[in-house]
């Protein structure tokens, strides 16, 4: 990969990295994927005081299915156990398969009634992959509106992200790309994207980073 593509890749992975924080809320909302430092993330977000209740959502998804021996959520709920979580502070949502699932069947599992403190869940902090923040916020703002929402996300530099960058760019270069597509399709809420970093999407996109671009013409 050569040192103009990798500079795009890094300024996308800024751009996508940004949202609203939140220093504490009603509950956690770890977004299940292939990376479990983000259950760890949420754990120490959670035994930090940050919120009583962590939902682990997440079945299988584009990394994990044929990969994985359990649903995310189950990895999720071990992992934050296993980093000092109360079991009674996780509620486990393990069906989902994209992000709008994540925020919906965890709605519904939240105000199933067997939930604990499901009237007061008033705000919440989405916990994802650093490239993730940005669409959570834009899903979580369509598919949950009830919710003040904020984002959280391990602090992982781009360069210490993944041994092997390019599944891990292909991901970000289509969860871009979803920001306009979803939005357009009514499941996200809108959200602004410079002109450089679509200049940045494009170069990547061309260059072979397409694998999860929906349309490689749109942007």
């Amino acid at each position: 990969m050569n040192s103009a593509l990798l500079q795009d890749a890094k300024r996308i992975y800024a751009f996508m990295s940004e949202g609203p924080s939140l220093p504490s809320a009603d509950f956690l909302l770890a977004l299940g994927s292939h990376d479990l430092r983000v259950a760890e993330h949420a754990a120490f977000l959670c035994t930090s005081g940050a919120a009583p209740l962590v939902i682990c959502s997440g079945g299988y998804g584009k990394m994990t299915a044929g990969n994985f021996a359990k649903p995310e959520a189950i990895l999720f709920q071990e992992r934050c156990e296993a980093c000092g979580v109360p079991k009674q502070a996780i509620l486990v949502e393990p069906e989902a398969t994209n992000t709008g699932e994540n925020f919906t069947l965890s709605k519904k599992l939240l105000f199933s009634g067997t939930a604990p403190r499901a009237g007061e869940a008033k705000t919440g902090i989405a916990v994802c992959k650093p490239y993730m923040a940005k669409r959570a916020i834009a899903t979580a703002r369509r598919q949950w509106p009830e919710v003040t929402w904020g984002v959280s996300v391990p602090p992982i530099p781009f360069e210490e992200y993944a041994e092997d960058m390019k599944p891990e760019i292909e991901l970000m270069v289509g969860d871009l790309q979803r920001l306009k597509v979803y939005a357009e399709r009514g499941l996200q809420a809108e959200t602004p994207v410079p002109p450089d970093i679509w200049a940045a999407w494009r170069r990547l996109a061309d260059a072979g980073f397409d694998r999860y671009v929906i349309d490689a013409g749109s942007k």
